[in-house]
């Protein structure tokens, strides 16, 4: 599921210590790794020559704090527009995963500062693993997927399984949210969660490939109680889907519901407490 991951390493926030809690999985230790850092333009030479010998020490001290395997990492150091650089660079190696550091910035924010992981997200359609740079990297055990009926909802419970094959004392927490913006939140039981519509067939599939899991089915502001929930269950990631709803002419562009800040995965992106993990399907 996961044989290719890109590392986009700006030297800064906590990217290479996720990477390295997902390389202490059993199911991701024979990924191969890309690390990437992109020098971005400048105007006169000689800060583009400090640019390139700077991101030259980016790259050798994350292959030494990374203690990888040297047959299965790979670097490369490029310049341009670091947004554009990321999503070409992983359609040429076809990863399977990109990990990138995240400011968590607030809707217009994004657009405004010139957000690169926000735009990447955007623009291409590989999971995504962001983590801001307020959070703490923890082991991964807990594993939270938030539950709805789409592809991308499926495709992260797909992934979560992958990855807590074969910990030991790892969970599988599932959570659906009935939205309801005008009530309170409200959660119902474990056992009345099991049949919930939305979880049952994820629970099947947790049983059927032996992974210890738990049920939550909540009423509220989807956003919020995702967040609340992963906060109060001290979850160490977090994975939701994200429909793509652009129609097929304007995949190159922007969606304007992300950029605006009014997505379910926006919010998650902006408030979660721990990293978060988006996958990406097609209408």
């Amino acid at each position: 599921m996961i044989e290719k991951i890109l590392l986009a390493d700006s030297g800064t926030g906590h990217s290479e210590e996720m990477l390295k809690a997902l390389m202490g999985l059993p199911s991701i230790q024979r990924a191969s790794v890309t690390i990437l850092h992109v020098v971005p333009s400048k105007v006169t030479s000689e800060a583009m020559t400090a640019k390139w010998e700077e991101g030259g020490r980016v790259l050798a001290t994350a292959i030494q704090s990374l203690n990888l395997d040297p047959n299965r990492v790979s670097t490369i150091l490029q310049q341009g527009d670091p947004k554009d650089v990321v999503c070409r660079v992983a359609e040429e190696i076809d990863t399977d995963l990109i990990i990138m550091g995240s400011r968590g910035l607030k809707r217009l924010e994004s657009i405004l500062e010139n957000s690169v992981s926000q735009y990447v997200f955007q623009l291409s359609n590989r999971p995504m693993l962001l983590v801001k740079d307020d959070i703490y990297v923890k082991k991964i055990n807990r594993v939270m997927v938030a539950m709805d009926r789409s592809d991308s909802a499926k495709k992260c419970l797909d992934l979560a399984l992958f990855l807590l094959r074969d910990i030991k004392g790892g969970q599988l927490v599932l959570v659906h949210v009935n939205r309801d913006l005008q009530s309170k939140s409200s959660e119902v039981s474990m056992v009345n969660a099991e049949k919930d519509p939305v979880l049952a067939p994820a629970v099947a599939e947790a049983k059927k490939q032996g992974v210890s899991y738990r049920c939550i089915a909540s009423t509220g502001k989807p956003g919020e109680e995702i967040c609340r929930i992963a906060e109060e269950l001290n979850i160490d990631l977090l994975m939701l889907g994200s429909p793509d709803r652009r129609p097929s002419i304007a995949k190159s562009l922007p969606d304007l519901d992300r950029l605006l800040g009014t997505s379910l995965s926006d919010y998650v992106r902006v408030y979660a407490k721990c990293p978060v993990l988006l996958a990406r399907t097609a209408a």
